[in-house]
């Protein structure tokens, strides 16, 4: 191809895209200078740097509200705890006072029970038949007896009920030892005798008893065994 082909080539390209360029702005869109390639690349750059910043920020705000919430959760943990803390003492405070008010109430019974047995056992002499004194003591006897029995009923409503010795086999959980018989024909080591009475509460000892223990073999013949 000869210059002047070129040139002639050239020329009409020159006024295609010079047509171009008024065309443009009649087919809408905002006049002003076309960015190139360079400020568009930059652009994006500047676009993901804030990005990238808004979501450090983003995750600066989440831990510190997933901080937070761990710190409300433990403190709510330690609010339920020590709540939960101070009911069982709550109830541990109940459950002692009520034992001091039932051991009271048992204490009153002994002195009952002590008395009602002094007045069965009451045999009056010649000197006193003649006189009302033996029906005055029966009558004693007997309202202590009824005393006795209405109270018992109201022990065992609150779950009070004596504990069984006689007889058993000696439990040292539940019962003191206070003095030792010797009957051969008894095995040893059962309670043969009962001087003060043990009391349950519910399944708990609420008063361990006081009782007589038998005891076959004698301290020389244990020490001589050994």
């Amino acid at each position: 191809m000869d210059e002047a082909t070129k040139e002639a080539l050239s020329a009409q390209f020159r006024a295609y895209l010079d047509a171009a360029g008024e065309e443009l702005p009649a087919m809408g869109g905002p006049k002003g200078p076309t960015p190139d390639l360079f400020t568009l690349l930059a652009e994006l750059a500047a676009l993901k740097n804030e990005v990238k910043l808004e979501s450090r920020q983003v995750k600066s705000a989440l831990d510190e509200f997933r901080g937070l919430f761990d710190t409300l959760r433990e403190s709510q943990a330690r609010l339920g705890d020590e709540q939960e803390r101070r009911i069982e003492q709550t109830r541990a405070a109940d459950r002692q006072t009520w034992k001091t008010m039932l051991l009271e109430l048992l204490e009153l019974r002994d002195r009952i029970q002590a008395g009602h047995d002094q007045a069965a056992r009451f045999r009056p002499g010649w000197l006193m038949r003649r006189r009302r004194e033996p029906q005055r003591i029966a009558s004693l006897a007997e309202g202590m007896a009824l005393t006795l029995r209405r109270l018992d009923e109201t022990l065992a409503r609150r779950g009070v009920r004596p504990l069984p010795a006689v007889g058993c086999p000696f439990d040292p959980q539940r019962m003191h030892a206070a003095e030792l018989a010797r009957d051969p024909e008894r095995p040893t080591g059962q309670v043969v005798a009962e001087l003060r009475p043990g009391w349950l509460l519910h399944d708990e000892l609420l008063r361990p008893a006081e009782v007589i223990v038998n005891r076959t073999d004698s301290p020389k013949t244990t020490e001589t065994e050994q």
